[in-house]
């Protein structure tokens, strides 16, 4: 059975598919400059990424909570399927209505799907949109003053592998968090060290900021006011489903940098 990676040099995918490859599992992963091409974004690329794949591994770029993701995930699920691409495993986001949409859009397409919703990852300080910036000793964050459960990408890899072999997991929701509630304060000097500058803002003056880092003008827009609309409190707790699937707690971020275990 060949399995897809989308997204396989990112967090997430680039570890699913090194746990897929060590357990000889025959993979292709695909990104917009692998062969064959992929990009979400452009829908003359999935015939040829789908094709003899009977599973795929479907991580949205650049978030599943922007507008219109759920029409793209919808049409690509309805074309895996068709394909022969059935059992599908979607990452997604905790307490995103966009990524709601996406997550009924993958399920009404027919698939045998599963969805594993993450909180924010951990690695987004290590390798991620945040180093930078925490490495001039500083982190610029959207206002707010809820605490996140934190999580290892090395343990929504080791799940989505787990639920991706075993046809158990078909047909349920994951919600995958870390085993404490931090600040991204918090987070920051645990990974950048104790004087870190933390600078909360405005959403709007967080959209200058990462336009200001080369985002887009609409994805910063709407990464700004989806960290917004999560940032809440709704997320603020945490689950034991990395456990439940892994049959060990879930990784800490004094663990951060260890490797795939």
């Amino acid at each position: 059975m060949t399995t897809l990676i989308t997204g396989a040099t990112g967090k997430t995918g680039q570890r699913v598919l090194r746990r897929l490859q060590a357990l000889d599992h025959d993979v292709r992963g695909v990104t917009r400059h692998s062969t064959p091409r992929f990009d979400w974004h452009d829908r003359t690329t999935w015939t040829e990424a789908v094709a003899g794949c009977e599973s795929a591994y479907l991580a949205f770029q650049p978030d599943l909570g922007l507008p219109g993701a759920d029409e793209i995930i919808g049409a690509f699920a309805a074309e895996a399927v068709a394909a022969g691409c059935r059992r599908l495993v979607l990452l997604s986001g905790r307490g995103e209505e966009g990524a709601e949409r996406a997550e009924k859009a993958l399920i009404a397409s027919g698939a045998e799907w599963t969805v594993l919703r993450s909180a924010f990852f951990l690695q987004n300080f290590t390798e991620g949109a945040f180093v930078d910036e925490l490495a001039a000793g500083s982190l610029t964050m959207v206002e707010h003053t809820v605490a996140e459960p934190f999580i290892d990408v090395d343990d929504i890899a080791a799940v989505a592998v787990a639920t991706l072999l075993d046809p158990g997991y078909a047909g349920r929701v994951l919600e995958l968090t870390g085993p404490e509630l931090l600040t991204f304060e918090e987070a920051a000097r645990a990974v950048g060290g104790p004087t870190v500058a933390y600078r909360p803002v405005p959403t709007e003056d967080y959209i200058a900021t990462l336009t200001a880092a080369g985002l887009p003008a609409a994805d910063a827009a709407g990464l700004a006011y989806l960290f917004e609309e999560v940032l809440d409190g709704r997320n603020a707790y945490v689950t034991g489903d990395v456990e439940a699937v892994l049959g060990r707690a879930a990784r800490s971020i004094d663990g951060l940098g260890r490797g795939e275990q």
